[in-house]
């Protein structure tokens, strides 16, 4: 059983609960430490020690630079607390310099492991900041044993040329151990009303919005979207105000996951899994949550041709690929949403086994494996054949 301690940027991030408790679920011992976004509860951990390191703000570059530098030159003060690990994972950049910082600490240096499941676009710019940004990174990935990331594209189109160390893919799949979170597309019954589409997740589009709020009031109202989740309002000029504007577009505020899925999604016949946040670069890479949690729902995925979503969506012969978003485009694919094309759409997802898009036990287990591996520890199994 390896002792691992994972660096978070943030502990108020759900995402890290879900990534902690597969660890545990796979048999690891986890101890935690991290910053916290200012006015964010702590999310529910599930470790041994969850030691808060600092407060970072939003779009706060300096300051976040300046809490990453104390963290990491101040290590042997607030590491005190600790067991020494066998894997120490870093998830996201300014975690991995901290783990540099740490690995000092011991006279057997534990194993270290990158998390990078999204690539900022500091990173991809073509300046001056973006080479500094990039070559720190590769320096301080010369240290690390092992990647992980959630999509074939991140490392396709850029870790592949940062001379990254192995990877390993671990997709954002639904994690819901003991939750009932399979639902159903209620387009497999028939439809009586109008096409009703979900957005759902992490809002931070301009472009999607104000193109669902036009094609909606072209269709005059035989289209309804719903949107859940947390918006990013620092992207929207603002979003409440256009909500409130859009006679067929309905914001339902955020939601509970995994609990509230089934509930969400089985009120949808389509969901929108496009992004322009990043245009052409993360977005374009990235395998959203959503398309998991909809096509577990039994949810029909829209995607942009040429992004991984599309290609992901693609591979298992389901959903549809858009070239554009531009009106004529949605209004053309609504408007051919009829009942026997939906309903043939949804079947097409629900003969696709669960576990594309549903993480399992067996899965968190093989993590752990992997992470015992990569410092050298056999497990208990293992060694007992």
């Amino acid at each position: 059983m390896p002792r691992i301690l994972y660096l978070v940027h943030n502990l108020s991030d759900p995402a890290v609960a879900r990534r902690l408790a597969m660890l545990r679920l796979g048999g690891a011992e986890v101890e935690i430490a991290g910053f916290r976004r200012a006015d964010a509860p702590l999310a529910d951990l599930p470790a041994e020690t969850v030691v808060e390191l600092d407060i970072t703000h939003d779009a706060r570059m300096l300051q976040r630079l300046l809490v990453t530098l104390k963290a990491r030159y101040g290590a042997k003060r607030w590491a005190k607390v600790l067991t020494r690990p066998d894997v120490i994972i870093a998830r996201n950049l300014e975690m991995l310099a901290v783990a540099e910082g740490l690995l000092s600490l011991w006279d057997e240096p534990p194993a270290l492991v990158y998390e990078c499941l999204d690539i900022h676009r500091l990173m991809l710019r073509q300046d001056r900041l973006g080479r500094g940004m990039r070559a720190v990174e590769q320096r301080l990935m010369r240290r690390a044993n092992l990647l992980i990331t959630s999509s074939p594209a991140f490392l396709e189109r850029y870790f592949d040329e940062q001379g990254a160390p192995p990877a390993l893919l671990i997709e954002n799949k639904v994690f819901a151990p003991g939750h009932d979170v399979v639902g159903r597309n209620v387009a497999l019954d028939g439809i009586d009303g109008p096409v009703r589409l979900g957005w759902f997740g992490a809002l931070r589009c301009r472009k999607s919005l104000a193109a669902l709020d036009g094609v909606s009031r072209a269709m005059g109202g035989r289209l309804k979207v719903t949107l859940r989740g947390r918006p990013a309002l620092t992207e929207f000029e603002d979003f409440h105000e256009t909500i409130e504007a859009a006679p067929h577009v309905n914001f339902g505020g955020a939601y509970r996951y995994p609990d509230d899925l089934p509930a969400i999604y089985s009120d949808v016949h389509l969901v929108w899994a496009i992004d322009f946040f990043e245009e052409g670069q993360n977005s374009a890479w990235l395998l959203p949550n959503r398309i998991y949690e909809g096509c577990l729902n039994g949810v029909v995925p829209i995607a942009l041709a040429g992004t991984e979503t599309a290609a992901f969506i693609e591979r298992h012969g389901i959903g549809v690929v858009i070239p554009d978003i531009e009106q004529q485009t949605l209004q053309s694919l609504f408007a051919g949403m009829t009942p026997e094309r939906l309903r043939e759409l949804a079947e097409a997802v629900a003969t696709v086994g669960k576990r594309a898009f549903r993480c399992e036990a067996e899965e968190c287990v093989a993590l752990v494996s992997r992470l015992a591996a990569v410092a050298g520890i056999k497990r208990e199994t293992e060694m007992a054949a």
